[in-house]
């Protein structure tokens, strides 16, 4: 079987087989580790209701998409922006 590859498949095959490609499995206690510290980023979350005009949150759907992200986390990156000094008022730049 006559297999031919240009440079970068080439590349990217001796790369998979490169011995750095192989990268270490965390173990039982890094594993219980790491889940320990999503359940306590995830605990931290507290839900929220809002009331909003219609035409703002079809503005904000909008701009969400255009971010590929949906409109709720839009929001809470907005949101997170504000509260650490993040986000910048274009006004009072110029």
């Amino acid at each position: 079987m006559d297999l031919n590859f240009d440079d970068e498949e080439k590349k990217l095959l001796e790369d998979f087989n490169s011995p750095e490609a192989i990268k270490s499995v965390p173990t039982e206690e890094e594993q219980e580790q790491l889940k320990e510290a999503a359940r306590n980023f995830l605990a931290k979350e507290t839900k929220m209701n809002i009331r909003i005009n219609q035409s703002e949150l079809d503005l904000i759907k909008k701009m969400a998409d255009q971010e590929g992200l949906k409109y709720q986390t839009f929001i809470k990156s907005i949101l997170h922006k504000y509260v650490t000094g993040q986000l910048i008022d274009k006004k009072k730049i110029g």
